[in-house]
């Protein structure tokens, strides 16, 4: 892990307080940036977007694909947590604490926008960040490597109708234009672009070249993704100011719902008979969010000013420490992993690239 995703959470944090700090000394400046905009697709923001994004999907290999039956029972439950369970439960403890048990300390005007940004959080499992969970979980790589091109491949079809769905179930309105147009700019063309990318690089110069040219964008994205959030901040700074117990309270759901999918995942692999090293990064995809896409997706369907667009980066803030601490309840659980199985016990953790 590097400098920057080491320290994430200490960075987020410095950008919260230079955001509010901004917004507040050159509220107009803010309001400029928020005016350039095509069809409601920020255009700063889309570029930042894309910088944030694009490294990432180019460390997917899709030919990864083919591995998929070698890890059929984890593969199984994950996409089982990922797809069936997650959006789910997000969009149940979003109506739960945001709509009930929370409402009278949240903006009434923003009730439903915060439900939003959480069920967007939920609705796209993480790609980039879980190859580092998986190593440092001593995690099976090839099997974290054919999950996420399959869960990418699988977000490409399944994000847009799922996230309409429960925005529905919410009694939110879709706004289906700029819903279909998030999903064409921030997923689609991405994958695809990167895609192309990585074979004529590697067409060119071998791993050798990616991973230089990976090393070179990484920083990259963490800086757009820092970026993104000094603006957003700067259009939230007066709301959060006058109620900063918003964060805590959309925290609630968010932490709920990470070790919730963890354990129901990490136990469902343990009753399937998987091997431990599987389990592990099973848990960790189960439970991670693609914070990316759904802050781009909130901006675009919601605004910057928008309950969903704060819900979204409160994953950001918790995102690291939050999967710290499941990657260490899977390593100290080992022993108790493979207890339950005989097959676990005689199982070898490979390490290796992801």
């Amino acid at each position: 892990m590097s400098f920057f995703e080491r320290y994430l959470t200490i960075w987020v944090a410095l950008c919260i307080v230079a955001g509010i700090a901004f917004g507040q000394l050159a509220p107009g400046l803010f309001h400029v940036i928020g005016a350039l905009e095509i069809a409601k697709v920020n255009l700063p923001v889309a570029a930042l977007i894309w910088l944030m994004i694009v490294p990432m999907l180019i460390k997917i290999d899709f030919a990864a694909l083919g591995q998929v039956r070698a890890h059929w029972r984890g593969i199984g439950v994950t996409l089982f947590i990922n797809w069936a369970v997650k959006p789910f439960s997000m969009a149940l403890l979003g109506w739960l604490f945001i709509g009930h048990v929370f409402r009278p300390y949240l903006p009434p005007g923003q009730i439903d926008s915060y439900v939003a940004g959480l069920i967007l959080l939920a609705a796209a499992p993480c790609t980039a960040m879980v190859f580092v969970w998986s190593n440092l979980s001593r995690g099976e790589p090839h099997f974290t490597l054919s999950q996420v091109a399959l869960n990418d491949t699988i977000m490409v079809f399944a994000y847009a109708p799922l996230v309409a769905l429960l925005l529905g179930l919410s009694a939110i309105t879709v706004p289906w234009d700029t819903l279909a147009l998030s999903v064409a700019l921030y997923i689609v063309i991405p994958v695809i672009g990167a895609q192309l990318l990585r074979r004529a690089v590697l067409a060119s110069g071998g791993e050798a070249a990616l991973d230089r040219l990976l090393a070179w964008l990484q920083p990259l994205s963490l800086m757009a993704l820092l970026a993104t959030l000094v603006l957003l901040f700067g259009f939230q700074g007066e709301q959060i100011i006058a109620q900063p117990l918003i964060i805590g309270l959309l925290a609630v759901p968010i932490l709920i719902q990470v070790y919730f999918n963890a354990g129901l995942a990490y136990l469902l692999n343990r009753l399937a008979g998987e091997k431990h090293c599987v389990a592990g990064p099973s848990a960790l995809i189960g439970a991670s969010n693609f914070f990316e896409l759904a802050v781009a997706a909130a901006i675009s369907l919601f605004g910057f000013n928008s309950g969903a667009a704060l819900a979204t980066v409160v994953g950001v803030l918790i995102e690291v420490p939050v999967m710290l601490s499941v990657v260490w309840i899977v390593k100290a659980s080992q022993g108790w992993y493979e207890s339950g199985s005989p097959k676990n016990g005689a199982s070898e953790v490979r390490i290796g690239r992801s």
